[in-house]
């Protein structure tokens, strides 16, 4: 599918800072074509995949790998088109193509709008931050899977830039490959790594070396998640906070 033009300033990456090129976040969303596509998103695809886009009935859309890896509507696009009836996903053919750009720019703004905890300008964190409550805060938020003596020894002299350290709490890097259980349709539980997954196929290496794909909806995923302490502290963080925790954890050298 074709987007239609866009001006040259609107296709541009922003500058190297932020989450937005530490999570890898394609193009800058398109503000205008989010608006018009919000309205549209709810009355079209708000029942299923939820009021602003994070699952329901439907999959959650801000996890989905069509939507990350798409750009300028045109993966987002085919599957507004043609829907997916093997996962119960109805087509659109009635929406214009213009209108299917402009629902899959509201979702990149969605996606760009769940990333902004990362939006930090570094400087701040090289004047801010209070050691003393940094360090509070670590004991009552983090000590329960962290250790200053264990994982986190010397972390200041490996990160010594208030940014990256910063980066680091809030966005930490993917612990290796994911794991995962799966329940197959019969009943059958496989452990191994997870090759592929996303809302429409799922791809097991399991742990005797077999590989073996399903439809996503089919089968029942558990995956740990070794981030979820993180996960769960992200909403919840003060720029102080941030800032303060930085600036305690540069002093573990």
């Amino acid at each position: 599918m074709a987007a239609p033009q866009e001006p040259e300033a609107q296709q541009q990456k922003k500058p190297s800072n932020g989450s937005h090129d530490f999570l890898g976040l394609g193009l800058v969303p398109d503000a205008a074509a989010a608006k018009r596509g919000e309205p549209l998103f709810k009355q079209n695809c708000a029942a299923c995949h939820g009021e602003n886009a994070r699952g329901a009935q439907g999959p959650n859309l801000l996890r989905s790998v069509v939507v990350l890896h798409d750009e300028k509507g045109e993966e987002i696009g085919q599957v507004i088109h043609d829907g997916r009836p093997q996962g119960g996903m109805p087509p659109f053919p009635n929406l214009s193509e213009a209108e299917r750009y402009d629902i899959a720019e509201y979702l990149h703004n969605e996606v760009e709008l769940a990333a902004n905890r990362g939006l930090y300008k570094h400087a701040d964190t090289m004047t801010s931050g209070d050691v003393a409550k940094g360090k509070e805060f670590f004991a009552a938020h983090c000590a329960n899977c962290h250790s200053v003596t264990d994982d986190l020894a010397k972390v200041g002299a490996r990160y010594p830039q208030p940014g990256t350290m910063l980066a680091r709490i809030a966005w930490p890097a993917n612990p290796g490959p994911r794991r995962a259980t799966v329940t197959t349709p019969e009943g059958k539980n496989m452990a191994g790594v997870l090759i592929h997954y996303d809302d429409f196929e799922t791809t097991l290496k399991s742990d005797d070396g077999a590989s073996a794909t399903w439809p996503t909806n089919a089968i029942t995923v558990e995956i740990p998640d070794k981030l979820g302490g993180h996960r769960a502290l992200l909403p919840k963080y003060t720029d102080d906070d941030l800032h303060n925790l930085t600036r305690y954890l540069l002093t573990l050298k």
